[in-house]
């Protein structure tokens, strides 16, 4: 919308986006060599080509904190050089670590005060070029964490009703089948004329099965938000959420149906009621009240108050203005 609008626009590992045609400035999450703003930084010594390959997939990949130090140099230039219209930009640090040690750890805390530092880095970086008092600051997340405890392997409880058969800990003959997501899960039918016969069954195995919390039929969708089945073939036959220590895994291996995490400490994709998937939001800069605290507000809020300070008419939104923390015009 923005770029439609002839504004400008860039991003840093906003991997919500590749090659869309409406950014004018990029450094992706997997930046190449000969891009323009890679080349810009080679050549004012802000990166070697070196560097960028350590930032590839593969064996030379370097670690999320690393990453993250380049994605927030990456940012700084072209903030400088540029100065776009709207910049995003995302840190991955957080989430890797809390993943692998879980929240309210020492990890997390250090991961977190690690990405305060860089972005506090990119805002001295507004400041160095005049632009501060222009300038309006969103720092948002997409979920929080809850601790977990133990798997639940829902294709092993699959496997185990005869419904599907495995070579180690993937599926190769199914009648039905799930895909995890954290803290929650949808399973398929694959023959969809099979359906009727076998959803009944499959939530009978799967509402006694330890760790599961609710096994919802994929047709109440939208009571979460979410399309039924016949509305988006992606949609879960049955949709399933882990109890509170428990997250699942897709493996088919073995035959337990749950099992002690490793290496493993926290997760998300639990209902957005629970208060641990809360996340954090700070609004400050040009158009933003000081002292506002919001009690509540949805991830859907963000782009149209985004859209309002910057002059911009979203089509269709879910979200709302968050009107109560923007400074009236006069």
């Amino acid at each position: 919308i923005a770029h439609q609008a002839g504004l400008t626009t860039a991003e840093s590992d906003w991997v919500a986006v590749t090659n869309p045609g409406t950014i004018h400035w990029s450094f992706a999450e997997l930046p190449k060599a000969d891009g323009a703003v890679e080349q810009e930084m080679i050549a004012s010594g802000d990166i070697t080509p070196e560097q960028i390959s350590w930032m590839q997939l593969g064996p030379q990949r370097k670690n999320v904190t690393y990453l993250d130090n380049m994605w927030t140099r990456a940012a700084i230039h072209i903030f400088k050089t540029h100065k776009p219209n709207l910049l995003l930009y995302h840190t991955l640090n957080t989430d890797a670590t809390h993943h692998s040690y879980g929240p309210a750890s020492m990890a997390s805390y250090t991961a977190l005060a690690y990405a305060d530092k860089l972005v506090g880095d990119l805002v001295k970086a507004v400041e160095d070029t005049g632009l501060r008092d222009k300038t309006t600051f969103f720092i948002s997340t997409d979920h929080g964490f809850k601790k977990v405890n133990k798997y639940v392997y829902p294709n092993v409880v699959i496997k185990k009703a005869g419904l599907a058969k495995a070579l180690g800990p993937t599926l190769n003959t199914c009648d039905a089948f799930a895909m995890t997501q954290g803290g929650m899960a949808f399973v398929y039918v694959s023959d969809p004329k099979r359906r009727d016969e076998l959803i009944p069954r499959l939530k009978e195995i799967l509402t006694t099965t330890e760790g599961g919390e609710r096994v919802i039929d994929g047709n109440d969708g939208p009571s979460l938000g979410m399309p039924t089945p016949s509305e988006n073939q992606g949609m879960g036959d049955l949709i399933l959420y882990a109890k509170a220590g428990y997250a699942f895994n897709n493996s088919a291996a073995g035959e337990a149906e749950t099992a002690p995490t490793v290496n493993y400490g926290g997760t998300h994709g639990f209902l957005n009621s629970d208060p641990e998937l809360d996340g954090v939001f700070i609004a400050s800069g040009r158009g933003i009240k000081k002292g506002v605290t919001l009690e509540r507000m949805a991830n859907l809020d963000v782009a149209p108050t985004i859209a309002k300070l910057m002059g911009l008419k979203l089509p269709e939104t879910d979200g709302r203005e968050l009107t109560e923390i923007l400074v009236p015009k006069d």
